[in-house]
């Protein structure tokens, strides 16, 4: 787990160490520079071996104050630096003037304008975009951005973030430097990780200052930070407590209770103790998601996994099912039926459920049973929610709403226009934000989907499970893989698991399934990996 942190809590954070008498803001200044440099000759071991030459182009705030530090220190090296300035020297904050005094003494500036920019970048081994960093909070003036090279430059570092971008949304202001690596300072900020970040970023390097963790912590949110296998976004005070008590560095077994019908009475030792996991088909001829879905369950540790189908299509499962029991379920009278058995405490319904009466009453009688299992809604399900108010209304905490994009914006359009909207100025908003609001409106946990998977509950906890960087796997975006994610995330209720836990942890199950196997990945593959993954995890 990583706190992700906002613009704001990192300035506060450097603020607080340097009130603390910790450390000056030189010599944060300082050590990021020299953590730049020992970042890009990792990146690039061969820029170590001989002369080279690189462009630095500096901002009119502090993360210009870093970028004099690496340029000063890569002249040191021996290297070729030409220098570009953006703004008034002489209006520099304290700290990054007295860095560019330092710089003066062994190089020239030049002002930041017209072509020569550009023709300097494009002979160059290296460019360092020390622009604006996590400070901007408006899109570059036109005269600034006709000077910036914003093709692709031959090696290109950004200092914190590629300028132009949001730090906080991963959404760009405006025209955005992209960079070929990107180094950040003790802690991913959330635009890392969020919309565009990614791309923008190239590959991201996190450098340490030396600061106290507890004093980030104590800034970034420490009350209800959870063990979660994501990426964190700092919780409100209040939140409530998972239901494992996990806490941050306890082993990943503790994901998996040993039992969800023998909790707390050291049970585990029959498989109705992991959980009894009931997923509903659809019609014959379109029970492919729903088995997908059951397959994830059953793989990923629920004891019992059970398929409910109508009636035409129980001999087309029938054929295809061992493991997994069936049961045929015709409409809502069947599945109060089959709740009656207690065991049963988690339902997933949507894949390829259908967008027929028989599907509507099925949600219906799940959201509104006596007996109150988990309930993961996807797909179908989810478009038949955003047709019904009277269904979206029934929705409780111990649901989990799973919608892609396009799923999202047509249960919550008027989020989804915000989060779309045009960026004018930073922070912009996030699909943090969006998620947030969403599970709040939604009263349950809500799982957007996405290589920037956010996952948020009720009361504002909020998870970002980030396939990319080291952890990209691109071959995941296949049809079937939301069927099999949304059979996880039951199974691992059935388990036992708080929803936001079950949740979090499902998405970084399947990603981490896709990643064991590799390009060429179909749906079908994610279940049976799972195995190879609790293996090296050492379970």
């Amino acid at each position: 787990m990583t706190d992700l942190l906002t613009a704001a809590q990192m300035r506060a954070i450097e603020r607080a160490a340097m009130d603390s008498g910790a450390v000056t803001g030189l010599e944060l200044m300082e050590r990021a520079g020299r953590g730049v440099v020992a970042a890009l000759l990792e990146e690039w071991p061969e820029l170590a071996v001989t002369v080279h030459r690189a462009v630095v182009l500096c901002g009119p705030g502090n993360n210009g104050g870093d970028g004099f530090v690496v340029a000063r220190l890569l002249a040191e090296r021996g290297w070729e630096v030409e220098l570009f300035h953006y703004g008034d020297a002489d209006r520099l904050p304290p700290d990054a003037r007295v860095n560019h005094a330092r710089w003066q003494a062994i190089g020239t500036t030049r002002p930041l304008e017209g072509d020569a920019v550009r023709t300097a970048c494009e002979a160059a081994d290296l460019v360092v975009d020390a622009l604006f960093g996590i400070g901007l909070t408006r899109p570059l003036e036109p005269a600034l951005k006709g000077a910036l090279p914003l093709a692709p430059c031959r090696r290109s570092l950004a200092i914190d973030v590629p300028s132009g971008l949001d730090a906080d949304s991963g959404r760009p202001l405006s025209g955005t430097l992209p960079a070929d690596l990107t180094v950040t300072f003790e802690r991913p900020k959330r635009g890392h990780h969020l919309g565009q970040g990614p791309r923008l970023c190239g590959s991201l390097r996190v450098v340490p200052l030396g600061l106290d963790p507890q004093l980030i912590l104590s800034i970034a949110g420490e009350e209800g930070r959870e063990l979660l296998p994501a990426d964190v976004v700092a919780m409100p005070r209040g939140a409530p407590k998972l239901v494992d008590g996990s806490r941050m560095g306890v082993p990943p077994a503790r994901w998996f209770p040993k039992g969800s019908a023998d909790a707390g009475r050291g049970g585990g030792d029959h498989k109705y103790a992991h959980g009894h996991a009931l997923i509903l088909s659809g019609p014959a001829s379109r029970g492919g998601a729903a088995r997908l879905a059951a397959r994830g369950a059953l793989r990923i540790g629920a004891g019992v996994v059970t398929l409910g189908a109508p009636g035409p299509a129980l001999a087309e499962n029938a054929a295809r099912l061992d493991a997994i029991m069936l049961r045929q379920v015709d409409g809502a009278a069947d599945l109060a039926g089959l709740l009656a058995d207690r065991r049963i405490n988690a339902l997933c319904l949507g894949p390829a459920l259908g967008l027929d009466a028989r599907a509507g009453a099925l949600i219906g009688a799940a959201l509104r049973a006596e007996h109150a299992p988990g309930v993961v809604l996807d797909a179908d399900a989810l478009s038949l929610l955003g047709q019904d108010d009277a269904l979206f209304g029934a929705l409780s905490g111990r649901c989990i709403l799973t919608p892609h994009a396009g799923e999202f914006a047509r249960l919550f359009p008027d989020i989804a226009e915000t989060l779309a909207a045009p960026v004018v100025a930073g922070p912009a908003f996030s699909k943090v934000d969006a998620t947030r609001e969403a599970a709040a409106r939604a009263g349950c946990v809500v799982l957007f989907k996405g290589a920037d998977t956010v996952i948020a509950d009720p009361w504002g906890r909020c998870a970002v499970h980030s396939a990319a960087y080291d952890r990209a796997a691109p071959w995941l975006a296949t049809a079937g893989s939301g069927d099999v994610l949304a059979g996880m995330i039951c199974g691992l209720l059935a388990r036992g698991l708080d929803p936001m836990l079950a949740a979090a942890t499902a998405a970084w199950l399947h990603v981490e399934a896709a990643r064991f196997f590799g390009p060429g990945l179909i749906a079908e593959d994610l279940p049976e990996e799972l195995p190879k993954v609790f293996r090296a995890l050492g379970m």
